[in-house]
């Protein structure tokens, strides 16, 4: 088993010029700030780690494991042509509420409607990243430019603070090909709290997950159950 550890500040130096520009978009700061780039590393991860790498899986430390990690990195077998990101889908209306200018004016839109029919975004608690698949896609790679990330935030009307998972999300709405779609089970999310925040009648159609739970994310702070 080989460990290595990265610097953040070295990373952070390698991302900043790449992720300047998306941050004003997707950070809860009101400018762009340099420390705030590591909130966007999984967005280019394929630019900084070196070539030999050529899969990575990225998690929050808010989780707890169920099943072997091995598990999980057998998703990449399952990519269709084309993804480059494995993710599951946001267990909250989180995104129904972000997108509701752009839903109020085409109110037939998938965008911000629950599953499986709808689109709820995504939650980058888990990742899997084909960091190959990721260098060698003409389209994700320019969806990286900065004038596209500034077309796709104002054909969605879009204004997030949640990072990586909140560019994830819009390019998804866009591009769901680019997005291998993990099962709920992977990323079981157990924050509620846009249940009392306005959504009670629509939140159990996001939240609902059939199956066993192979790894609980206790987002928002939640208690992750006991065995």
């Amino acid at each position: 088993c080989q460990v290595i550890v990265h610097d953040v500040n070295e990373l952070t130096e390698k991302l900043f010029p790449i992720v300047e520009a998306m941050q004003k978009h997707f950070s809860a700061g009101s400018g762009t700030y340099y420390s705030d780039s590591i909130f966007f590393l999984s967005v280019a991860m394929h630019r900084i780690m070196p070539k030999e790498i050529t899969q990575i899986i990225q998690v929050d430390l808010d989780l707890k494991y169920k099943t072997n990690i091995q598990d999980l990195f057998d998703e990449f077998d399952n990519f269709p042509k084309g993804a480059v990101i494995g993710i599951a889908r946001e267990m909250q209306p989180v995104y129904r509420h972000t997108f509701w200018q752009y839903r109020r004016e085409n109110p037939q839109t998938r965008v911000g409607e629950p599953p499986p029919d709808g689109l709820p975004g995504f939650n980058s608690g888990v990742l899997l990243l084909n960091l190959e698949a990721m260098r060698q896609s003409k389209l994700y790679n320019q969806l990286l430019e900065p004038t596209v990330v500034q077309k796709l935030t104002e054909k969605y009307h879009f204004k997030g603070h949640l990072g990586d998972q909140d560019f994830f999300t819009m390019v998804g709405m866009e591009h769901p090909e680019l997005f291998h779609v993990l099962d709920c089970t992977w990323n079981r999310q157990l924050c509620t709290w846009w249940r009392d925040h306005g959504y009670s009648d629509v939140f159990d159609q996001y939240f609902q997950c059939e199956g066993e739970v192979k790894i609980y994310h206790g987002n928002c702070n939640t208690p992750i159950p006991e065995d």
